[in-house]
């Protein structure tokens, strides 16, 4: 049905799942994209140049949650803390640093070899992020290739550990496309892993807000339950040493979605 003259309602809740339509612009006419691409080229490449220094050094957070599974199915200690700051990861272990429930999430990481699950898991970062920027590109190439050059610190350093920060963010980017009940999921398991992707709700569709904060709701009562491996897991957090958490600059490509829909939106406003 039609709301007066304007446009279908059905269009306006499809415009909410699209948050913006892709500029259709030869690339030889736009010297933008050009420039858009010698970013994203450098860019990448400076990233993939830190990765190939880092070699065996690399992996340090996805071993954390690789170790995590091994031990809880083994019936061990979860947040037992072996030295593995600046270490190869067949050399030591980072501790397990989240609350006891959410090893489910990363079950599929203990039943498949470390050898196989690190280049499985890191592929798939570099995969996923690497559409999210291709979606990206199409609607505002030369603010896509800048605001991917500035958070390159971040990407090379969450590609270098296997932390889940890519993951987390380019969840709040699927709860654009899927329904309120599974997005509103997406962004509560990232807050519920984490205390700081919980800020990024504003980015989220505000229709799966009910749903997110439903979920996130039961996690608190299971982080709870919990309560003294929740303390162990929150004394890990405060004391264990880490790097400068730069690697947390790459939540903020989770606003991509939102921030492109505002900017479509106010474009397409007549003066």
């Amino acid at each position: 049905m039609r709301a007066g003259r304007g446009r279908p309602t059905r269009l306006v809740e499809e415009d909410e799942r699209r948050p913006a339509q892709p500029l259709r612009t030869s690339l030889w006419r736009d010297p933008r994209r050009l420039l858009a691409i010698a970013i994203l080229a450098l860019a990448g490449g400076i990233v993939l140049a830190l990765l190939y220094a880092r070699h065996d050094l690399a992996g340090a957070d996805a071993l954390a949650y690789w170790t995590g599974v091994q031990r809880w199915l083994r019936g061990e200690d979860i947040y037992q803390v072996i030295p593995g700051l600046y270490v190869a990861p067949s050399e030591g272990a980072l501790p397990y640093a989240y609350a006891p429930w959410t090893l489910f999430t990363f079950l599929p990481f203990g039943v498949i070899p470390w050898d196989i699950v690190w280049p499985l898991w890191r592929g798939a970062n570099i995969v996923l992020f690497a559409l999210s920027v291709g979606w990206a590109y199409r609607r505002r190439p030369l603010i896509t290739a800048a605001i991917v050059a500035a958070l390159g610190p971040a990407l090379a350093a969450n590609l270098d550990t296997g932390n889940i920060n890519i993951v987390i963010a380019l969840g709040v980017w699927a709860a654009w496309w899927t329904g309120p009940q599974i997005g509103g999921f997406l962004w509560a398991l990232g807050a519920g892993l984490k205390f700081v992707p919980a800020a990024l709700l504003p980015f989220v569709p505000t229709r799966a807000w009910g749903a997110g904060l439903v979920v996130f709701g039961v996690m608190l009562v299971l982080t709870l339950a919990t309560w003294p491996q929740t303390v162990r897991q929150l004394d890990i957090v405060a004391n264990y040493p880490r790097p400068l958490r730069i690697d947390y600059l790459v939540l903020l490509w989770a606003a991509i979605p939102w921030l492109y829909s505002r900017m479509e939106k106010r474009a397409a406003v007549p003066d």
